[in-house]
């Protein structure tokens, strides 16, 4: 992509920014209008949804969605503690087994009842489809039925992570006859036993969902939930400053702080599990030589990218893990910034005049800000490196393919553990959808990432990721960037809402008042 699209990029922010100032002379129409309207919530969010089955995707906006139609065996609260989600019970009877039961008389949205044929179903075909996030229950070897609302999962090996992997949103249990009558168009007709059931998708506008009524649980708060796609930071902030929106997600920085002092809006940052990074495609040079990988790093002033991007609301990364991940490790050094070094280490690798090459982005205005100093300091190494912005969905299946050079993205470490942080990542089994898009593969961390999954023991698994990370740190299959702080905001008059720590908010119990 040329400097001109990007300019052009800047010139539409800066338009959303006018909007901005503009919209402060009339929240007070769209006030009265919410007064009205105030069973339906409406959530701003900056990505649509690539799919509404759980094992079609793994990434955040659709996640963010699935959560409110689906429901897993386990529950994760906001603050990732696990209980019991759709299970009554369970039972460990030996190191590789697990006995579950189901309450009777929950209801999926299209009437039938969740038996546990469903549950067998779900995880057969996630393996079959081979779904993005197969990973989470790489070691279930199968599911035994017992009776409708008993059943057991049987592993090929103790997995110390198994009974937290079972809250994540792509473990959801879908129901059999839906996606065996609908096919390929389950994917934008989903049918989960959530408190909110799909009414419709306005492709590149919003989803709604409206209150399930034979919901087990205690009833949702709202009758509908629409989910606007908007793109814009600024376009979300005003959309928040005049009701259009009760809830926006990820604030971008720069209008964080103006919203923590509007009237009427409680702007909230809270810790975060997301590690920022910028990934290089192994499989091509010059990045299949360390050298070159380690040189960008050098050649990257990432606290400084990172303060302008962020504007604070972010911290520096060192290594691939969020110091809130378990059994991050604290003592990554980081590479530091040092464009002499990184010089020396291109002209070893028989670069001494530099390459051409190009940094993806999907039109996220904080990796395109990355970009576009990256651009800059890259020059002054002999790097030319031009900028591409790809719409989102196209953006995910083309760095799968591996059609990228360099590219940016984020990852969620859902679980709050280091074998979700990392495995997806790191390892050679998992190149591209399922989450190894820089295709880099070491030997000696996948031992490390399998060992991690498969100890019992706290104090081995703490020595396996330690390891693994410095691994990681060395060979430089990335230029880490940042943990993100998640940033969130709704108007007063939203109650009930508190942010997950892993970003899949839950909104059963928010409502307008």
């Amino acid at each position: 992509m040329t400097r001109r699209r990007v300019l052009l990029i800047g010139l539409v922010a800066l338009a959303a920014v006018a909007l901005l100032l503009a919209a402060c002379g009339r929240p007070a129409a769209s006030l009265d209008e919410k007064a009205e309207n105030k069973d339906v919530l409406v959530v701003g969010m900056p990505g649509e949804a690539r799919a509404l089955d759980p094992q079609a995707t793994n990434d955040q906006p659709s996640a963010r969605i699935m959560k409110q139609i689906y429901e897993t065996l386990m529950y994760q609260s906001p603050s990732l503690e696990v209980s019991n989600g759709l299970i009554s019970d369970f039972r460990i009877i030996d190191d590789v087994t697990y006995e579950f039961t189901l309450p009777q008389g929950i209801r999926f949205h299209n009437g039938d009842e969740l038996t546990s044929s469903d549950v067998q179903f779900t995880f057969e075909r996630m393996r079959q489809v081979n779904a993005p996030a197969a990973f989470l229950v790489a070691a279930l070897d199968r599911v035994e039925i017992v009776n409708d609302y008993t059943f057991r999962m049987v592993l090929q090996y103790p997995f110390g992570p198994f009974i937290t992997h079972l809250a994540h949103p792509a473990t959801a249990i879908i129901n059999q006859r839906a996606v065996t009558e609908l096919g390929d168009d389950y994917t934008r007709n989903p049918v989960g036993t959530g408190p909110f059931k799909f009414v419709e998708w306005r492709t590149g506008d919003s989803i709604l969902l409206e209150r399930f009524n034979d919901y087990h649980g205690q009833q949702a708060a709202s009758r509908q939930v629409r989910f606007r796609f908007i793109t814009e930071d600024g376009s979300r902030t005003v959309a928040l400053e005049t009701a259009e929106a009760d809830i926006i997600y990820d604030v971008g920085p720069q209008d964080f702080d103006t919203l923590s002092g509007v009237e009427g809006v409680t702007a909230i940052s809270s810790t975060g599990l997301t590690t920022f990074y910028m990934g290089f495609n192994v499989e091509k040079e010059p990045f299949d030589d360390v050298r070159v990988r380690q040189a960008i790093n050098l050649a990257l002033n990432v606290p400084q990218a990172t303060n302008v991007a962020f504007r604070g609301h972010a911290t520096p990364a060192r290594g691939p893990l969020a110091p809130t991940v378990q059994f991050a490790n604290a003592d990554i050094p980081g590479y530091g910034y040092d464009q002499d070094q990184a010089r020396r280490l291109l002209a070893d690798a028989g670069y001494g005049d530099g390459f051409r090459t190009s940094i993806w982005t999907n039109d996220n205005p904080i990796r395109i800000q990355y970009a576009e100093i990256f651009q800059e300091q890259l020059s002054q190494v002999g790097i030319d490196a031009a900028i591409e912005i790809l719409e989102w969905a196209p953006y995910l299946d083309r760095t799968a393919r591996g059609e990228h050079d360099m590219f940016m993205l984020g990852w969620v470490a859902v679980t709050g553990d280091a074998d979700y942080g990392m495995y997806s990542l790191f390892h050679s089994s998992q190149f591209g959808d399922a989450g190894n898009r820089t295709f880099w593969a070491n030997d000696e961390v996948d031992r490390l990432l399998d060992l991690g999954r498969r100890s019992p023991d706290a104090a081995e698994r703490e020595q396996a990721y330690g390891r693994a990370q410095e691994i990681v740190f060395e060979e430089a299959p990335w230029v880490f960037l940042a943990f993100r702080n998640e940033l969130n905001a709704h108007r007063d008059y939203v109650e009930g809402f508190e942010p997950h720590t892993a970003g899949h908010h839950i909104l059963h119990q928010v409502r307008n008042r």
